[in-house]
């Protein structure tokens, strides 16, 4: 799983994440659901898909008990990092957090 996120500057993010902006492709699909259904919407969900499926791959790789769900729970908690970080004004968010994320995920190695 170490390919899976960057620990650049102490920090932590699954996939591209910006200074202060999150995930383009999460912020994307998170405006492209506002709107009717049918359109971008699909496309942009189909980007985080292959994310997903990825980080299932993973944990499948590992060995561990549901990977689906799993990679939701690492996924979701690496969109919601920079959310909350913005959201609250404190970049520190993401390193607690992202903190939590690692030791979460060398516990599963672990396992």
């Amino acid at each position: 799983m170490e390919a899976a996120w960057s620990r650049e500057g102490g920090g932590v993010a699954l996939g591209p994440v910006g200074e202060g902006g999150g995930c383009p492709t999460g912020t994307l699909a998170a405006e492209l659901g506002k709107r009717d259904q049918g359109g971008l919407d699909v496309e942009a969900g189909r980007v985080v898909r292959i994310l997903l499926t990825w980080v299932e791959d993973q944990f499948r790789e590992l060995g561990q008990p549901d990977p689906e769900g799993l990679a939701l729970a690492l996924v979701g908690a690496c969109q919601g990092m920079p959310l909350l970080a913005n959201a609250l004004r404190d970049p520190g968010v993401m390193d607690r957090a992202g903190a939590r994320l690692i030791a979460w995920i060398d516990s599963l190695e672990a396992a």
